[in-house]
């Protein structure tokens, strides 16, 4: 048994956005937010339910999932697996549109409804060890959430290091999920929700089509392709850089031989000789020491 890695573009979607098995979705937004009883959420509608992309138009794009429950909540799930520039504006700037796209010019401000995002990075991004954060629009001097609207949660993959046997919460059997699945075999035997076990099942490839394998296979590809072009643009830019240091550095070195041979007396054909340089560009040198 063999299951695709979740943070692919294709399989993030299929599992999280598949309207025939919202259990998976449920579950793992009621885990997340640790939502208690009489808050829970039971039903859902994704927006942008999972749809099989034609490969060759497959292209980088936000990965997420947006969806909204019974009482009008709207939810957006998204996966990062490289930070982006300006990756905590851009997330404050797609949940606020996400928020003020509720209603039109003219329509009353009480139907906006709250916005809840959630993101599963696969780096670093916050202070601390924690690899669950929730973060709010609060009274600095109370406390108190008085502005409830709009809301972050973020999930750290390389912040959580707990292994199978030491797993016990929800969340963390999901967040585990998430991270081990390209390196499982057996669906773990400590997994008794419903909608986790429909994820893991969704996951395994002997469950997918031919279509679905080529298209996450072409995503795997394009993503390292993408890696390795941003790998070789940082390499050369280095490159160029470092080549750039040591050319002033040497075109320093090289003003300060022919300043000091001028000062010794020697004559401008015998500096030019001695340090590889043009008759004009000894004395445009010289002449700059005497400007």
């Amino acid at each position: 048994m063999k299951f695709v890695d979740i943070k692919n573009d294709i399989a993030f979607r299929k599992i999280f956005g598949n309207e025939n098995k919202k259990e998976i979705l449920i579950s793992f937004l009621n885990a997340v937010l640790e939502l208690p009883e009489g808050k829970r959420i039971n039903r859902t509608e994704i927006k942008n339910p999972f749809q099989l992309p034609e490969i060759h138009g497959l292209k980088s794009s936000i990965l997420d999932v947006r969806v909204m429950d019974e009482r009008g909540i709207s939810y957006i799930v998204e996966m990062q697996v490289e930070e982006p520039d300006g990756f905590d504006k851009r997330v404050q700037f797609y949940t606020s549109k996400q928020y003020s796209s509720q209603i039109d010019i003219g329509e009353d401000y009480p139907k906006l409804n709250q916005v809840i995002f959630i993101g599963i990075l696969n780096f670093d991004f916050f202070e601390g060890t924690d690899y669950l954060t929730n973060h709010q629009i609060i009274n600095t001097k109370t406390g108190l959430q008085e502005l409830k609207d709009i809301e972050f949660n973020f999930i750290e993959l390389l912040k959580f290091n707990k292994e199978l046997n030491e797993i016990e919460t929800l969340i963390e059997k999901w967040v585990y999920f998430i991270k081990k699945s390209p390196n499982l075999d057996v669906i773990p035997e400590n997994i008794n929700d419903e909608g986790l076990k429909l994820a893991y099942q969704g996951a395994e490839k002997y469950n997918w089509t031919k279509e679905e394998l080529m298209a996450y296979d072409y995503a795997s590809m394009r993503k390292a392709d993408e890696s390795s072009k941003t790998k070789r643009a940082v390499e050369k830019a280095v490159k160029k850089a470092v080549g750039e240091a040591v050319g002033m550095a040497m075109e320093q070195k090289t003003k300060e031989f022919v300043v000091n041979c001028y000062k010794e007396g020697l004559s401008i054909p015998t500096i030019a000789k001695l340090s590889i340089l043009t008759i004009d560009q000894v004395e445009s040198i010289i002449q700059s020491i005497d400007n």
